[in-house]
């Protein structure tokens, strides 16, 4: 898991606005690690993590495009089934909020693709603490809580 770089872009919800952009982008070479769009109403909100965050901003500020960068994490899941629920329980668990989330599957040709998910989340430091550390250079989960039961009745 690593904290990265998100462009957030409220383009017109008009036919080729996006297109565009990604030709620029594309032109300058700029990759995407994970993206998502969005409706809201007659705008479209662009969500992405570039590979390249300079790059990025540069032709976005050529195409007189406003965005706004948030620092965001990274994690790697399995690919398979509870693996983001998983993430959000832990998260859930330290009460922690998730602002939005979404995922960039990759498969590279591999039978078993990893997931990468992109999260918003109200407290960063906080997540990345609960999420993985590391300890003498090797990664270590901490421990899940159990959740609590109640008796309803």
């Amino acid at each position: 898991m690593q904290t990265v770089k998100q462009l957030s872009v409220s383009l017109v919800n008009k036919p080729g606005r996006l297109a565009d952009m990604l030709a620029s982008l594309a032109k300058e070479k700029v990759n995407f690690q994970a993206l998502c769009v969005m409706d809201s109403g007659g705008r479209g909100m662009v969500r992405f993590v570039p590979d390249n965050v300079e790059s990025a901003i540069a032709v976005l500020g050529l195409m007189n495009v406003r965005y706004e960068i948030n620092d965001v994490l990274l994690a790697e899941l399995p690919n398979q089934p509870g693996g983001f629920r998983h993430l959000c329980e832990r998260l859930a668990t330290e009460h922690l909020n998730i602002d939005y989330a979404y995922c960039s599957f990759n498969s590279s040709g591999k039978t078993k693709g990893g997931v990468s998910a992109v999260i918003k989340v109200n407290d960063l430091a906080k997540a990345q603490r609960i999420i993985g550390v590391t300890v003498n250079g090797r990664k270590k989960r901490l421990p899940m809580r159990r959740p609590v039961k109640v008796a309803l009745g």
